[in-house]
């Protein structure tokens, strides 16, 4: 089979679309067909020097297929079923695991980071890391929805507990992040405050339901929440942004208020005024990826068309050079999304 992959850290030109073996099916994994797989700011920190890399890895954390094969004890898929890829792996065995915090697993991964990934044109998966894919949704749209929306759900739900008709400022809303936290945010009738660089983003931002929006670009982030929220600020700063935005977040939060973060796409070294923290009782927490329940469910979400992935642009997998140079320039909205070929 052909699957992109590197050999070591550096810039776009180090990814490869190359020959590699077919991986062999073990008894409870399922071989996978990818139809797509998609991209994530993940792809460009494992590209350009995550430590860790098991070098040469297949990228990517995100994909959609058809089954070809099944393993000898796998009973609950079978071959030709379409599936979407669950991006986290664990041991199933830890406390954490058994008691469904799959994420807090100190054998957790994820694909295209810690082992091969999707970017590929077969992969061998564990059983239970799959989902059927709604019959509704394409292929592509498939493969855009996992990581973002399981860490969007791990962030909003498990970490910051939000509540109903909390108000909610959200970073990057165009982002794939964020334009699942948008719409996880709009099934708790919260208000939601998206921030976005232009109009064609902020727009999107508007389709999936945020309340107000503004450019980043054209106003201060903390005093337009201010004047949105009436002095008040926010109960929930959804953060990915880091260093370029950490003021402005810290800034805009209200009394008690909760800033979750799951990256930091312009840097990871920010400052925090410890007075301000516990003066005003807030709270500063990180979330990487999420549960296994927590995939099923917005898997379920995603079935009953209460969310939707969003696609921005469509690469082949050959032209994967292209692709990482269109993801690391912030030009899309949505989700940057490869076919194999």
């Amino acid at each position: 089979m052909k699957a992109v992959r590197i050999h070591e850290h550096g810039g776009p030109e180090v990814l490869r679309w190359e020959d590699v073996a077919d991986p062999s099916c073990g008894n409870n994994e399922v071989l996978v067909g990818i139809k797509a797989a998609a991209m994530n700011h993940l792809d460009i920190w494992v590209r350009s020097g995550l430590p860790g890399v098991p070098f040469p890895v297949i990228m990517g954390s995100d994909g959609s297929g058809i089954i070809t094969e099944v393993g000898e004890n796998v009973n609950e898929w079978k071959i030709g079923d379409e599936v979407i890829i669950q991006p986290g792996t664990y041991c199933g065995e830890c406390d954490k695991c058994k008691a469904g915090q799959e994420n807090y697993c100190s054998l957790y991964g994820i694909l295209g980071e810690s082992e091969d990934g999707t970017q590929c044109e077969l992969i061998a998966v564990h059983s239970n890391n799959l989902a059927r894919k709604p019959s509704h949704i394409t292929f592509e749209e498939a493969a855009a929805f996992p990581l973002v929306f399981l860490t969007a759900h791990a962030m909003l739900i498990r970490r910051a507990n939000i509540q109903s008709g909390e108000t909610v400022l959200i970073l990057g809303g165009a982002s794939g992040v964020g334009s699942a936290a948008i719409q996880i945010a709009n099934l708790f009738d919260c208000i939601v405050i998206a921030v976005a660089g232009d109009e064609r983003k902020l727009e999107l931002c508007r389709e999936l339901g945020a309340d107000h929006v503004f450019s980043y670009r054209e106003e201060s982030i903390s005093q337009r929440v201010k004047e949105i929220t009436g002095g008040v600020g926010v109960d929930i700063v959804f953060e990915h942004v880091g260093h370029a935005t950490w003021t402005d977040s810290l800034r805009s939060l209200a009394l008690g208020g909760r800033l979750v973060t799951c990256g930091a796409t312009t840097g990871p070294k920010v400052e925090v005024d410890l007075r301000h923290l516990f003066r005003k009782q807030q709270s500063i927490m990180g979330s990487t990826m999420g549960d296994v329940s927590g995939f099923h469910e917005i898997v379920q979400w995603l079935a009953e068309g209460k969310v939707r992935p969003v696609v921005d642009k469509v690469f082949p997998m050959s032209e994967i050079q292209d692709a990482h140079r269109y993801l690391e320039a912030s030009q899309q909205a949505g989700k940057v999304v490869l076919r194999p070929k």
